[in-house]
């Protein structure tokens, strides 16, 4: 599946609102230095707010 613009910038912006949620801080560009249950809280995070919203459209 291929994103447009638009779709990015709001996955990426979602991205550091979770993070910041979960308290994890998140750098521009790369983030190698994240544990795997860090990166794995920030994801989950993501997929529960897009199945959410998804569920609330419908």
């Amino acid at each position: 599946m291929q994103y447009n613009s638009k779709m990015k910038d709001t996955l990426n912006k979602m991205k550091y609102e979770v993070a910041s949620e979960v308290g994890v801080t998140l750098k521009e560009g790369y983030n190698g230095d994240l544990t795997s249950k860090q990166a794995g809280t920030i994801g989950g995070n993501i997929t529960k707010k897009l199945i959410e919203k998804a569920l609330n459209q419908g």
